[in-house]
């Protein structure tokens, strides 16, 4: 990747191949893969790194159903495997834990048919959940399996277990990512820095006062992507995407950290080390207030402690709530700027993006720098399809 046509810097001017804005999950992916590339990199955050969405306490890393394999599906998948190197890798480097573990998941089956349907993907996960030798499952279960773990009564005709899904600490995976860039040879990191007047013709950015030059700009920035890529895009009739607040809660319960998730009706129940469990999470398109919780995350806390007998008297340690990007058409928005090449979108990853961001992010650099990734992209991620949605 070369330098934009720029001047030297003077003072009160910074200058970089690539800039990356925003210090969220996929903007410290990619900060993580510009430095294997050598590319010198800028990454400003508006806040802190890793202090939005990315910063809460779910962390659940769940597969598509197995049925139905697509493109999108596949994807994923090669995602959620090669999670597990990417973050040992950097667990090496760094010293610290990230707090992963391809813990499974269980997800009741309060109704007859329900088991019907779970019988028949045994099969699909056969077929489409393989990585070289390594085989994932999809049991059917009459029990859950794992006892003192969740009632029986949840799933009365039933239980899925699978081997794929796993987890995360969000905030311990954000600490290992910071520590492997503070030790970059390639990697600036300016925090607290607001980018705006952000022109990619001229590639130049202005942050707190301070213009920045730079040869390619990746927007990371979380939901703030959107109006950004919105200013560069004229003649959309609908925005190209919105924040969807979540709340999740941390509980204190003394429990095996390998317990699988659990997974009802949009309710996830997660293990973590140390004695946690995270319960979450909502998906609001309205409300008041980002930063508050209320009732709705009561709801959630009072259906896990319905299902799941050990937190039925467990405090609650912290209670969270944040906006999470969702792009007009659902799926991760990636890509080149059509309008402006030296622009890549990296957002809208909305509740997949721990899964997936390191492989989002590795697209996006090499898309900035023209390089073969070795990996596709599905086309529904292109930023160009959204924006044709947004455009109709």
């Amino acid at each position: 990747m070369g330098k934009a046509d720029n001047p030297q810097p003077a003072s009160g001017q910074s200058s970089c191949d690539l800039l990356i804005v925003g210090g969220g999950i996929m903007g410290l992916w990619a900060a993580v893969h510009a430095e294997r590339r050598g590319i010198d990199t800028l990454i400003a955050d508006a806040g802190g790194l890793g202090a939005g969405a990315s910063g809460g306490l779910l962390g659940a890393l769940m597969p598509h159903m197995p049925d139905r394999w697509s493109e999108k599906k596949q994807f994923q998948f090669d995602a959620l495997v090669s999670l597990e190197s990417e973050i040992a890798m950097l667990e090496a480097a760094t010293g610290l834990s990230a707090g992963y573990r391809r813990s499974g998941r269980l997800i009741p089956l309060p109704k007859p048919h329900l088991h019907k349907i779970a019988r028949g993907h045994c099969e699909d996960a056969e077929r489409h959940w393989r990585a070289g030798e390594r085989r994932f499952h999809w049991h059917v279960l009459d029990g859950p399996g794992v006892d003192g773990w969740i009632g029986a009564s949840a799933g009365q005709s039933g239980f899925v277990h699978d081997t794929l899904a796993g987890r995360v600490a969000p905030r311990s995976l954000i600490a290992v990512l910071t520590a492997f860039l503070r030790r970059a040879n390639h990697v600036r990191i300016m925090e607290h820095a607001v980018v705006a007047d952000l022109d990619p013709a001229r590639g130049t950015a202005e942050t707190g006062g301070e213009t920045i030059t730079f040869g390619r700009c990746i927007v990371a920035a979380g939901h703030q992507s959107f109006p950004l890529l919105q200013e560069l895009t004229p003649g959309l009739k609908q925005p190209l995407g919105q924040p969807v607040k979540g709340q999740a809660a941390l509980l204190k319960a003394d429990l095996d950290p390998a317990l699988p998730t659990i997974f009802l009706d949009g309710l996830y129940v997660v293990a973590h080390e140390g004695g946690h469990v995270a319960i979450g999470s909502t998906s609001e398109n309205r409300f008041d207030d980002p930063a508050s919780t209320d009732a709705q995350l009561d709801a959630l806390i009072a259906a896990a402690r319905g299902i799941v007998p050990i937190l039925r008297d467990a405090p609650v340690v912290e209670r969270w709530a944040g906006l999470r990007p969702k792009a007009i058409d659902r799926d991760p928005m990636i890509g080149r700027h059509p309008d402006h090449p030296s622009l890549i979108a990296l957002t809208g990853g909305f509740k997949v993006s721990f899964g997936l961001a390191h492989r989002l992010a590795e697209a996006a650099v090499c898309i900035a720098g023209d390089a073969d990734c070795g990996f596709s992209l599905p086309e529904s991620f292109a930023i160009s399809s959204h924006i044709a949605v947004a455009s109709r």
